[in-house]
């Protein structure tokens, strides 16, 4: 996919990627102190930090942190949900060209984004921006598809409706994740999360993802009557639960 496709995709999502995406558990950060070395003192660059969602999570330990974000809609929003924190920098910059200086970097970190990533020019301009012995981390919510009833149908009104959701789904990238590190080796660790959702919660949590059709296509109100379909018939006491395998990749760049 173009470069530009997949950094304006999310343009239109930027409320709803807010307010109804996951975040990411505690233990990602307490294995990077205790398998990295993250202190406090280190450099972060957050590669695609887009709203913050990883990024709060690097300042709050007392990172200084780079947000490199090539959307303007969604590194817009990044800056108003950011702005209580001296030590966040926002850049307009990519993954391929950050306009980071030369081994500037302690750790280059990515979360939920590298997908989209040019896989041969990002690990060039990782080496770059990072000083030696620098460590790259990425990590991903996988959500789980076939554990429940509700996660099963989910799954399938994706497969129906959505406009290109087999061709992006960055479950697609974490089985070449190698290709970011070759030839230094890395370390994968898995952590389970959930989610829970009253309907509004669950619309706004589809409509997030770049490949649910919007308002104005031809498939996004029989997509909406389907999912309100699956809610009443699967909801327990008034929520639907996403099961989640947040998997966390690093290791240090030759």
């Amino acid at each position: 996919m173009p470069a530009s496709n997949a950094t304006s995709r999310f343009s239109d999502r930027v409320e709803n990627y807010v307010r109804y995406r996951p975040g990411y558990p505690a233990a990602v950060m307490q294995t990077l102190k205790e398998e990295c070395g993250l202190a406090p003192a280190h450099i972060v660059a957050d590669i695609a930090s887009g709203t913050g969602l990883w990024t709060r999570m690097l300042l709050e330990h007392g990172n200084a942190v780079f947000g490199v974000e090539p959307n303007g809609e969604m590194r817009a929003a990044g800056e108003r949900l950011l702005t209580a924190f001296p030590k966040f920098t926002s850049i307009a910059g990519a993954a391929e060209e950050t306009t980071l200086s030369d081994e500037s970097i302690d750790f280059v970190t990515s979360a939920q984004a590298a997908h989209w990533f040019d896989r041969k020019r990002a690990p060039g301009e990782f080496v770059r921006i990072l000083r030696p012995g620098g460590w790259l981390v990425l990590l991903w919510n996988e959500r789980v598809i076939d554990s429940t009833r509700f996660l099963r149908q989910y799954e399938q009104l994706l497969l129906t409706y959505g406009t290109d959701y087999q061709e992006v789904r960055h479950e697609r990238t974490t089985a070449t994740v190698n290709e970011f590190f070759h030839p230094a080796a890395y370390e994968e660790r898995t952590f389970e999360m959930r989610q829970e959702f009253d309907y509004a919660g669950l619309e706004g949590r589809l409509l997030s993802s770049s490949y649910a059709p919007g308002p104005g296509h031809l498939k996004h109100a029989p997509m909406l009557r389907e999912l309100r379909g699956i809610y009443d018939e699967c909801a327990i006491d008034g929520a639907v639960a996403f099961e989640y395998k947040t998997r966390l990749y690093f290791g240090r760049l030759s």
